[in-house]
């Protein structure tokens, strides 16, 4: 999942704290909150119950070092897109809180504790896979397509797609179908999310120069989109259902939850072809829908093998 959904930092303030809260905004906590949301679920749904709590802590700490790192690297490389948009100036790359190189040097500790965590807490395949992760959106993403391409999200949103195997293979130590359906629900989820904040921060990216869609497209085509990738994201899930060792609980709340967010797409597409723009478009609910639905929908796939 993206740096798009960070927010601007807090005032980092002064003195002896200050430079921890600097290190600390590099590592974008709060895209790592639903990183993990993603990754618990997937570990409950593999051990068809409550998984091993120290398996879980293991898990979770080398999962957040690892997207640490990857947030850490994308923080110095995307500095100066960073600089030019009003929701990113406050980091703490372009107001030169951190030098570039103690930067580098945090994100390649952070990594390797990554490693060691999950390869020696839960097995090497987690740890494999987390790396791969991190490789994929510091090189794919944030340097091959994120400037050049208005498909960057689509498929440069791979990377966040890869907690819950590593969540799935913490727990049985190798990959199923149901995780690899677990990561297409996030693949398809990435790009309605992330177009809507797009929309509501269109001026900010076309600023920084990076071609996101709603930069390039008018906003009807953009909606369009977002309908589509948010059908295919419901249809995903509710394919877990007879693919995974799931009851009645969870095709109920996923179909509930994805009705919802499909109707806010058809609302958000009428008032695109209305050609309302800016704050009368009202992207974010969308957004703020799309967020609460992936918590919804994964906390379901945790919980139905508890209820059911």
């Amino acid at each position: 999942m993206r740096d798009e959904a960070a927010v601007v930092p807090a005032d980092l303030g002064t003195g002896p704290g200050a430079v921890a809260r600097a290190y600390l905004a590099l590592a974008k906590p709060r895209i790592i909150e639903l990183l993990l949301v993603t990754t618990v679920p997937s570990m409950f749904l593999a051990a068809g119950g409550f998984p091993r709590w120290e398996l879980v802590l293991w898990t979770l700490l080398g999962g957040t070092a690892a997207a640490a790192s990857a947030n850490v690297f994308n923080s110095v490389l995307d500095a100066d897109i960073d600089a030019r948009m009003r929701r990113t100036r406050r980091r703490p790359m372009p107001r030169d809180l951190v030098r570039p190189g103690r930067a580098y040097a945090f994100g390649v500790v952070l990594g390797l504790l990554s490693l060691l965590i999950l390869g020696f807490g839960a097995n090497w395949l987690s740890a494999a896979l987390a790396l791969v992760a991190n490789l994929y959106y510091v090189f794919v993403y944030t340097l091959a397509l994120k400037r050049r391409t208005s498909q960057n999200i689509v498929w440069g949103g791979i990377a966040g797609c890869f907690p819950p195997l590593i969540g799935w293979t913490a727990v049985t130590g190798q990959i199923a179908l149901a995780p690899l359906v677990l990561f297409a629900i996030v693949f398809a989820w990435t790009p309605p999310h992330t177009w809507a904040l797009a929309l509501r921060y269109r001026d900010d990216y076309r600023r920084a120069h990076v071609p996101m869609l709603p930069v390039v497209a008018p906003a009807e085509t953009v909606a369009w989109r977002i309908l589509a990738y948010t059908v295919l994201t419901v249809a995903v899930s509710l394919a877990l259902w007879p693919l995974a060792p799931t009851g009645w609980f969870y095709p109920v709340v996923a179909a509930v939850s994805g009705a919802v967010m499909i109707t806010e797409a058809i609302q958000l597409l009428g008032r695109a072809r209305r050609g309302l723009l800016d704050a009368a478009l009202k992207p974010m609910r969308l957004f703020h829908i799309s967020n609460s639905y992936l918590a919804i929908v994964f906390l379901a796939a945790a919980l139905d093998p508890l209820l059911t």
